[in-house]
């Protein structure tokens, strides 16, 4: 399997997120999401290289489809897979907040 540097990094973003003290694992998704799936997705979520995050773009696609994207990625694209570093119940918490508007 062939890693790109985008996934490397997000890796290491990970590691150094979830290692922060003092934060709970919410707050740790919420800057996950924000600092790395933003430096695609747009800061603001409003799309980039990867597409709109925001409710609006994300109203006729259901939280566990979307939360499957987020842990096997989409081929083809530079979307990586986060399994191994996001949980299930972590990702499907993404995908539902994503769908109601994520939170600051």
């Amino acid at each position: 399997m062939r890693f790109s540097a985008a996934t490397f990094a997000a890796a290491a973003l990970l590691a150094s997120i979830v290692g922060a003290a003092g934060q709970t694992s919410r707050e740790n998704l919420v800057s996950l999401v924000r600092e790395d799936c933003g430096s695609c997705h747009g800061l603001t979520l409003k799309g980039g290289l990867g597409p709109s995050l925001l409710p609006g773009a994300l109203a006729n696609k259901d939280a566990a489809t979307l939360g499957e994207i987020i842990l096997d990625g989409v081929s083809g694209t530079p979307m990586p897979p986060w399994r191994g570093l996001l949980s299930p119940e972590d990702a499907r918490w993404i995908a539902e907040n994503l769908k109601e508007g994520f939170p600051r």
